[in-house]
């Protein structure tokens, strides 16, 4: 096998992009985002994190018991990252269900017990000239953390946005201008 290092991609920098379900999402990995879609802002140094999990059922044969199938049973695409900007956005994440109201310097949020807010997520991951874009068009924040108010530290709203199916099961689509996506390493 040929080793290639070139190929090798770090999450260099990039952005999380929020925007009402129904959105339309750029179909490629540069277009820039229409202007519905708002830029969350600044990310932890933590990143992004992509998760997919599945869990499945064993069928077990009568012959000696043997493992003979295992059928998936349920499946989840999840992206976690905290946001350190605090903004409108940030907030009505955070705080699902809730929006923030008021003129300059005069905002009130009323929390209100977490409702639905699905809506269209995207992230863009940059190393130098190769670009990533995940778009989700049929997510929700299904999870946060702890909000800490400390004086050494940057407020962070750790938020997990679940990947909800479309129709014909894609729970997300991934672009590329990087050339190695479409490289098959030599025997």
């Amino acid at each position: 096998m040929t080793l290639n290092a070139n190929q090798v991609r770090v999450a260099i920098t990039g952005a999380a992009y929020a925007a009402p379900k129904g959105t339309t999402a750029p179909t490629d990995a540069t277009t820039a985002w229409p202007a519905a879609a708002v830029d969350i802002g600044w990310i932890s140094d933590d990143g992004i994190t992509e998760s997919n999990s599945a869990d499945t059922t064993e069928i077990k044969a009568w012959q000696g018991g043997a493992t003979v199938r295992k059928v998936v049973s349920s499946s989840e695409m999840t992206f976690k990252f905290t946001a350190i900007e605090t903004s409108k956005t940030t907030l009505e994440l955070y705080h699902r269900g809730s929006k923030v109201t008021g003129t300059s310097g005069k905002a009130v949020l009323s929390i209100k017990a977490p409702g639905p807010d699905r809506r269209l997520f995207g992230f863009d991951v940059v190393d130098g000239t190769s670009h990533i874009r995940i778009v989700i068009p049929d997510g929700e924040v299904t999870e946060v953390g702890d909000l800490t108010y400390k004086g050494d530290e940057a407020l962070a709203y750790e938020l997990t946005i679940t990947a909800y199916p479309a129709a014909d099961g894609t729970v997300c689509v991934k672009f590329s201008d990087d050339p190695s996506w479409l490289s098959t390493p030599a025997p």
